[in-house]
């Protein structure tokens, strides 16, 4: 994105002050939109607000973001790291353009979720939650993602990969950019 996000300052200055973080104009532009669907109070408006601010701090959300959330909505900061750290859907460290989630909950666990782990972490080269070095790709566990009935299975990115095989895995690792 051209406009970078400020990074906030340590001297204790009021969220007024322009070194505190902020959106950029396209996304406040969004984000007042959304506000102005909820008149009773910006609360209800959180969790959209910190979806925009994590696709505009590239995929996760450091502590600039979540500051910069708190600022624009005038929630407190520490509010915010309640509502980011409770939902597995917010990132708190880098993550991978491509984020892939597997399923290790009891079926997919009878049907393979172990394998599917162990050939991410060889064909990928990286451990669970750590990027590869080209940026492309991160992979954790999930506990459960609903759908028991075509394990093992995996989240890519917004997408489920049912019925993996670990051949099917490759395959599809091989098709991401």
């Amino acid at each position: 994105m051209s406009d970078t996000p400020e990074t906030p300052r340590d001297d204790g200055a009021s969220a007024a002050t322009a070194a505190e973080p902020s959106f950029p104009p396209e996304a406040r532009a969004r984000l007042d939109e959304i506000k102005s669907r909820y008149p009773e109070g910006t609360k209800a408006a959180l969790i959209p607000a910190l979806h925009i601010a994590q696709e505009v701090w590239g995929g996760w959300l450091p502590e600039e973001a979540i500051r910069a959330v708190s600022n624009e909505l005038g929630i407190p900061t520490p509010e915010v790291y309640g509502v980011v750290s409770f939902y597995d859907l917010f990132h708190q460290k880098p993550v991978g353009r491509h984020r892939l989630r597997v399923c290790t909950n009891l079926p997919c666990q009878l049907r393979g979720a172990e394998e599917i782990m162990e050939v991410l972490r060889d064909e990928l080269g990286v451990a669970e939650d750590e990027v590869t070095p080209d940026g492309r790709c991160s992979f954790t566990h999930f506990e459960c993602l609903g759908s028991c009935d075509t394990a093992p299975m995996m989240m890519l990115d917004d997408r489920y990969e049912e019925n993996l095989t670990p051949e099917r895995v490759r395959e599809i690792l091989k098709e991401l950019e």
